[in-house]
């Protein structure tokens, strides 16, 4: 099993607050953030690879992790650490990613169901995000909050887990807790004001839950 490269993923928005993205990232890096999923897959294939372009310059300067959301020729330009893939993804599009990008990248795929959680695991998929864990306007349409039960549940397939939807810093023990291998984070890291506070903030509430869990082992 592939070690993540965080306890924090966070996920790109560029339409998230009035400011650059690539100001954004730089934010959650100074807050210690360092595995960015860019995903901004509206885009038109050019926009998209020269943002990108800006996206990964600032992870790179701190010996960042960078995963692109879906496209793997964005992915190979930018050479990127790793690829997200969407939901019901099979194992010949996992072969296929990592022959392109090598074996030591990173695959993801986005689960919205334990149904599909399986089969991200059964695919041969390095991790899932599973969403939405709580409640939020970030992930509608996905059907009803999975809760901490459902984190525990994907859990139990093998696959590391990475709790998304609805994530917020008083809620990661109870993922941590579940079985959860991190967290993911959209809306609380794009929309903030100060991004770099709320990155420290979700990495300290991690590490606290983490330090709770060993004390009670």
């Amino acid at each position: 099993m592939r070690a993540l490269p965080s306890s924090l993923l966070a996920v790109t928005d560029r339409h998230g607050r009035g400011r650059p993205l690539a100001e954004t990232v730089q934010a959650i890096l100074d807050g210690g953030g360092r595995w960015i999923w860019f995903r901004d897959k509206d885009l038109d294939a050019v926009a998209r690879r020269s943002l990108g372009a800006a996206v990964s310059a600032r992870v790179r300067a701190v010996g960042g992790f960078l995963t692109v959301g879906g496209d793997i020729a964005l992915a190979r330009a930018l050479e990127a650490d790793g690829l997200h893939l969407g939901g019901g993804t099979g194992p010949e599009a996992v072969a296929a990613a990592r022959a392109a990008l090598g074996e030591g990248a990173l695959i993801g795929i986005s689960a919205h169901s334990l149904q599909e959680a399986a089969r991200a695991a059964a695919a041969g998929a390095d991790y899932v995000t599973l969403s939405p864990i709580y409640a939020t306007a970030s992930k509608p349409g996905y059907g009803p909050a999975l809760g901490p039960e459902g984190v525990a549940t994907a859990a139990a397939t093998g696959v590391p887990v990475i709790a998304l939807g609805g994530i917020e810093a008083d809620r990661i023990a109870e993922c941590r807790n579940a079985g959860a291998a991190a967290v993911a984070v959209m809306g609380g890291l794009m929309r903030t004001a100060d991004p770099t506070a709320a990155a420290t903030r979700l990495l300290g509430s991690w590490a606290t839950a983490r330090s709770a869990t060993t004390r009670e082992a």
